[in-house]
């Protein structure tokens, strides 16, 4: 992706939520709390680093595990680059990882891989957390529908990969390269997952990423305990989670604004009120999406800074 093109839909997302906060604020009194969210930010932001250093793990593992072993730092700020698209349909833009990641000589296939093999078992992570009590049967019934239903299209897709070689020929003979190179790298990356599908990695990524989404769920409940919220503790921890799957279902980049708004819903069922409930919907996904996405820019920015140095020498 260009990163000219991501930083003009960043700025534009940005604009789009801050105008929907205004809104909110100018009926529910949202902003009267953001000294006190000020105050906890820090601990958030402490939370979320260590759920992204968690998630590096697991890639680290991944790639290494397939023999593609790279330098440790330089890989965790290659992970998080990716972050700086995690606002787009799906997080494919996340894929700009394959950018600093091929000259290190992992292959973009193996990227695809990795890459597929994390959303499944992050959303795997996720449901599990939100089923531990359901807050709104509705709403966790479409998530687990859309999870269990992207789980199976995986698997389908894996057991007929002489159907993608099928559609690129066909794209091929057509002059589509671009839709060509794409379904191949789908292929590819739906294939190289196969290499995981055993015990130890299952369960490695599998463990990694409920500690890292329980973390963030723990900082979820610590942002309600600090504005003197208090619900049942299993209730409130499976509250985001929740939200986090509402958002990945209706599709839209990031889950931003739907994620946000389930939020709210969830916590309005308990009366709280709606202004409360907004405040803590922004900040834990500030803490969270908002910082990774910064973490994301900052990282791209040092390595294309060192990348260009290392060209001169």
């Amino acid at each position: 992706m260009r990163i000219g093109g991501a930083v003009l839909g960043f700025a534009l997302i940005t604009i789009a939520y801050l105008a929907a906060l205004i809104w909110a604020d100018s009926r529910h009194q949202v902003f009267s709390g953001l000294p006190q969210l000020a105050s906890v930010m820090p601990i958030l932001i402490t939370a979320s680093s260590i759920t992204y250093f968690l998630r590096y793990l697991r890639w680290y593992w991944l790639l290494r595990r397939s023999g593609h072993a790279t330098p440790f730092l330089r890989g965790f700020a290659i992970y998080l680059s990716g972050f700086a698209f995690t606002a787009t349909p799906g997080k494919v833009g996340e894929l700009v990882r394959i950018r600093y990641l091929e000259p290190l000589n992992v292959p973009a296939p193996r990227v695809v891989a990795a890459f597929i093999f994390e959303r499944a078992f992050d959303l795997i992570a996720v449901l599990i957390l939100a089923s531990l009590a359901i807050a709104s049967f509705r709403i966790f019934i479409i998530s687990a529908t859309f999870v269990i239903a992207f789980l199976s299209c995986l698997a389908l897709a894996s057991a007929n990969l002489k159907y993608f070689s099928l559609a690129a020929h066909v794209f091929s003979k057509r002059g589509f390269r671009r839709a060509e190179t794409m379904i191949i790298a789908i292929e590819q990356g739906l294939s190289g997952c196969r290499k995981w599908l055993n015990p130890t990695d299952i369960a490695i990524s599998l463990i990694l990423g409920l500690i890292a989404w329980l973390i963030t769920s723990l900082a979820f409940l610590f942002l309600l305990n600090s504005f003197g919220v208090s619900l049942p503790f299993i209730q409130a921890l499976s509250i985001y989670p929740l939200s986090m799957l509402a958002g990945a279902a209706s599709m839209l980049p990031g889950g931003v604004g739907s994620t946000e708004v389930t939020i709210v819903a969830l916590l309005s069922s308990h009366e709280i009120p709606i202004g409360l409930a907004t405040l803590v919907a922004v900040g834990i996904r500030v803490s969270s999406i908002w910082f990774a996405v910064l973490s994301g820019f900052g990282s791209i920015i040092g390595l294309e800074i060192s990348g260009a140095t290392l060209s001169r020498n």
